[in-house]
């Protein structure tokens, strides 16, 4: 393939999409402020550098995973600047979830510069991520999009052109709002069920068959030992933790405002995370969000 990636920010879940690069054949530029996630992805087959400005030099494509909007706009025009140095010939794929109007500024001045730029946030956590599994809700032309599909293709199972710049946020900030919503509305109706003296392996069982079925249920079970492989059976390790959920939910909020939408179920589902994570003295923003189950459960 001989096309060279410059991947920024190697976390929880850049670690394991630029790995799938690596296997995918792609050559990969690996920047990240820890050192650990530097050496994780030397272990992968990429290569660390120690700048973000050098990662960029003569690449095909840029991927950056960051933790939020200030950082992807420093990362990009106000402080490291990388749309100064990025090759004019090279497609810039940003997979941070931000906010709208982060994305869209970015890629206005990406434009301004001759750049191309697509937003391209992802769903599936980070077993997804290491699984090559993900899902890609891409903004950009469609012209852009062709051009970002091999890249995608390698780390992830299924990508979508929701429309242009900043349009895959919305689809993401949609995507998890309602993932939020169903959570807690499982988590509750298996805690009444449990309350009310049933196993909640049968409860489950009978609701994936019925018209409660739903994604979280059939999936990803918040109730601990109904299912093999998902955080509760697992002391609710992320996974996706709280934080993030409530990072998302904020941005959904925050877009509501400008649309002037109607959001009270994403609201509430906010609120009953925000309860979740201050409720009791260990730092639950750290848990999966899954652990919402934990909110309703009686000492």
């Amino acid at each position: 393939m001989n096309k060279t990636v410059a991947f920024i920010g190697l976390g929880n879940m850049g670690g394991g999409m630029a790995a799938n690069l690596v296997k995918a054949g792609f050559k990969v530029n690996a920047f990240d402020l820890m050192e650990t996630n530097l050496k994780a992805a030397a272990d992968a087959g990429c290569t660390p550098v120690d700048c973000a400005k050098t990662a960029v030099q003569g690449v095909d494509f840029v991927v950056s995973m960051l933790p939020n909007g200030a950082i992807v706009e420093s990362v990009y025009i106000d402080g490291d600047a990388l749309l100064d140095v990025i090759p004019k010939a090279a497609l810039i794929l940003d997979c941070s979830t931000v906010a709208p109007a982060n994305s869209r500024r970015v890629g206005a001045e990406a434009e301004k510069r001759g750049l191309s730029f697509v937003d391209a946030p992802v769903s599936g956590g980070v077993a997804a991520a290491a699984a090559g599994t993900l899902a890609f809700m891409v903004g950009g032309t469609e012209a852009n999009f062709e051009r970002a599909k091999p890249v995608l293709d390698a780390m992830g199972a299924n990508v979508f052109r929701a429309g242009d710049v900043g349009a895959g946020q919305v689809a993401k900030i949609c995507n998890n709002m309602l993932l939020a919503i169903h959570m807690t509305g499982t988590a509750e109706a298996l805690q009444l069920g449990m309350d009310n003296g049933l196993d909640p392996k049968v409860l489950s069982d009978i609701m994936l068959k019925s018209s409660g079925c739903n994604w979280s249920l059939e999936k990803y079970n918040p109730v601990p030992g109904v299912m093999d492989g998902v955080p509760a059976s697992n002391d609710y390790q992320p996974g996706f933790m709280v934080d993030l959920m409530l990072k998302d939910l904020s941005l959904a909020m925050e877009a509501s405002v400008g649309s002037k939408s109607s959001i009270p179920m994403g609201t509430a589902a906010r609120n009953l995370f925000n309860l979740h994570k201050n409720s009791g003295g260990e730092d639950k923003g750290l848990k999966d969000f899954s652990s919402i189950q934990q909110l309703y459960s009686k000492p």
